[in-house]
């Protein structure tokens, strides 16, 4: 496949500054791209990298074409706009075909949209509904009385218990667990006794859920996952945990039961919340963050305990200084004794 710069700048939404009949034949990052490729970069702190990349164009944020040393289209958000390029040369093939597997076992009143490609020793309960499309790959097991939205993928050995709800366009990687119970006992008299879990996962639109990651399920009610929220691999998220609408959660992040995160979130890599807080919409969390109280909106925060990213840094920068400071207060309190003593 081939395309001219003008006819990829008319695809992605951009602004031509060049040739425009150079033809581009593929997408590469920008140290790897060669002769033919379109690459990109996000601002000028990448633009070093132009001076030697062998791409036949660049696409770059507006009010840089000058520094361009090819031909370029500028855009608002250069990285959304390889995507689309990316997707124009690369579109997204379905290699399941339609039809259900010899060996799966489906439940009774159970309903299966059109197009849905079931495939080997899967299990599906009864009275499970699955919308049209779906791709359902080897081992996953599905319990009784869930839903499932159109065009879902579910990657092999996948578990999603019973009564769990799935939107439409969510992608599912091998190993998740959903609907699993959540962490909940009492103790009596040094013994402890489990709290049935009798809720439900509700997995809403557009989410992509990672390897390996588990979502417990309400102790009683919801535990929900909003519309747009990707979730990375190994992340565990607690019973009656909400998280809001298009919020990103780094690998090994841990959410405790019943915390609220807000819309728009990013969670760093290994960070950790108590339970029953709030995150403010919008709020930034560092990676191995400990989250011990309420997030307001907006704010950036790090650490252990999660505090202000500024302060944080302001007392890590501090803490590298206290075997100078402890070795100068040592020789103020020698120079104290000594002049005590002299005048003594």
């Amino acid at each position: 496949m081939q395309v001219t710069l003008a006819e990829l700048a008319r695809i992605i939404g951009g602004c031509l500054c060049g040739e425009e009949d150079t033809l581009i034949t593929g997408v590469a990052p920008i140290e790897e791209a060669v002769k033919g490729d379109i690459t990109f970069i996000t601002g000028r702190r990448y633009q070093r990298l132009l001076k030697s990349t062998k791409a036949s164009a660049v696409i770059l944020p507006k009010g840089m074409e000058e520094i361009a040393p090819v031909p370029a289209i500028t855009v608002q958000n250069p990285q959304f706009a390889f995507l689309k390029a990316f997707k124009h040369f690369y579109p997204q093939r379905c290699d399941f075909a339609a039809g259900i597997h010899p060996t799966a076992l489906i439940g009774e009143n159970t309903e299966l949209g059109e197009g849905v490609s079931i495939g080997p020793n899967v299990v599906i309960g009864e009275r499970v509904k699955v919308g049209p499309e779906v791709v359902i790959c080897a081992n996953v097991v599905i319990g009784d009385d869930c839903q499932i939205g159109g065009s879902t993928f579910i990657y092999p050995n996948v578990t999603i218990r019973e009564e769990t709800h799935i939107g439409t366009n969510v992608i599912i990687h091998p190993g998740a667990v959903i609907g699993s119970d959540g962490f909940g006992f009492v103790q009596e008299k040094g013994r402890y006794y489990k709290i049935p879990q009798i809720g439900r996962v509700v997995i809403e639109d557009d989410v992509e859920i990672g390897a390996n990651t588990t979502i417990d399920r309400g102790t009683m009610g919801v535990t929900r996952i909003g519309r747009g929220t990707k979730i990375d691999n190994l992340v565990q998220i607690a019973h009656n945990v909400t998280v809001g609408e298009d919020t990103v959660i780094a690998g090994q992040a841990g959410i405790s039961g019943s915390t609220h995160i807000g819309k728009g979130v990013k969670i760093g890599g290994q960070a950790g919340f108590v339970d029953h807080i709030q995150v403010g919409d919008g709020a930034s969390i560092g990676a191995q963050a400990g989250v011990t109280k309420s997030i307001p909106p907006g704010l950036a925060v790090s650490g252990y305990p999660a505090r202000s990213h500024i302060l944080a840094k302001r007392i890590e920068a501090s803490e590298s200084r206290l075997p100078e400071i402890l070795k100068l207060l040592r020789e103020q309190d020698k120079r104290i004794a000594e002049l005590e003593k002299k005048l003594s």
